[in-house]
């Protein structure tokens, strides 16, 4: 449910507004060296403020090692990281409790939980919860060594000038999404299995556990169904594998080929804007028309790269300890 990963596994924890987010890593290897300041890069490119269109709200994100590291180093204990939520203002979601936010998860949380869910700040629906994921991609990037793993966006609202669609949505009170490529270089040939643990498969799974992901493709993606076959294989030159061209995105039979790895996912607009829309009353059961407040992301897109970069780093750092290529004691 909270879970994902054999031998590298993830769970993550809390709500929005309530005293903490973090996450749970269990299967890191001993004597991998871990400090707090080791997270301070990628969680200031996920933090809320830093860019227009992101939420104004501004929380220190001081990682919490817990457990599972001593002296600088990792035990091979589970490892908690944990991040206290302070600036929190619950009282704009007061309106959304009896009308439901169109595109978001209020009325989906309300049936599935009988109204017992915490949905302050949308609560353990909130990208609040990504502080997490994007703790353990700090660690994965640690176990790949010299893969790389990076994520950027590409376009926002289908327009290439980022800032320009982000700031035409803002104007008007409205949101917009974007596509983030993510490219890995530094993979080994192998790693993956045919049909149910394919490299796409996890990969996928991973990517839809980021909030507001919609689609994803891997290498040349749904043009490649466009094209035909001579088109788009990629020609082998040698007994090594190499290829002429990677239109695969450096996956075939579902297992990594020695390419980069290149894959790219759809983000959709934020669900909560300041433009009216249109809901019903849980009270009245009758049309009502809701104006949001708050502090929410003109474009969520804007933070996803280090988010993706995290989950992506989170599969392949477990399918290289399936695969036995990171030992069990490190240093």
């Amino acid at each position: 449910m909270n879970s994902f990963g054999r031998s590298f596994r993830i769970s993550i924890l809390g709500e929005s507004h309530g005293a903490c987010v973090g996450i749970l890593l269990d299967g890191c290897p001993a004597g991998l060296p871990l400090a707090p300041e080791d997270f301070t890069a990628d969680l200031e490119r996920r933090r809320g403020g830093s860019a227009p269109g992101t939420t104004p709200r501004r929380e220190d994100d001081a990682p919490l090692l817990q457990t599972g590291v001593h002296q600088g180093r990792t035990t091979g204990a589970p490892i908690l990281v944990l991040f206290e939520n302070r600036n929190t203002d619950s009282g704009s979601y007061e309106a959304i409790k009896h009308t439901p936010r169109p595109g978001h998860a209020d009325w989906v949380a309300l049936r599935k939980f009988g109204g017992f869910a915490d949905m302050r700040g949308s609560g353990h629906f909130s990208g609040r919860l990504t502080a997490g994921l994007v703790a353990a991609g700090v660690v994965a990037k640690k176990l790949l060594g010299p893969v790389k793993v990076e994520a950027r966006l590409l376009e926002a609202g289908g327009k290439t000038d980022i800032e320009r669609a982000i700031q035409e949505a803002m104007a008007a009170g409205d949101s917009v999404g974007g596509i983030v490529e993510c490219r890995v270089t530094g993979l080994p040939a192998g790693l993956g299995e045919p049909f149910f643990d394919s490299v796409e498969s996890l990969l996928a799974h991973a990517a839809f556990a980021i909030p507001a992901i919609k689609g994803i493709e891997f290498g040349d993606g749904f043009q490649a169904c466009r094209l035909r076959g001579s088109q788009v294989n990629d020609a082998l030159l040698d007994v090594a594998g190499t290829t002429a061209s990677n239109h695969a995105g450096g996956i075939n039979g579902g297992i990594t080929n020695g390419n980069e790895l290149v894959f790219r996912v759809g983000v959709k607009p934020t669900s909560s804007i300041r433009a009216a829309q249109t809901t019903v009353d849980l009270r009245t059961q009758e049309p009502a028309t809701l104006t949001i407040g708050g502090r929410h992301d003109a474009c969520i897109a804007l933070r996803v790269p280090v988010v993706l970069e995290a989950m992506a780093a989170a599969v392949l750092a477990d399918l290289l300890m399936q695969e036995g290529r990171v030992p069990r004691v490190l240093g």
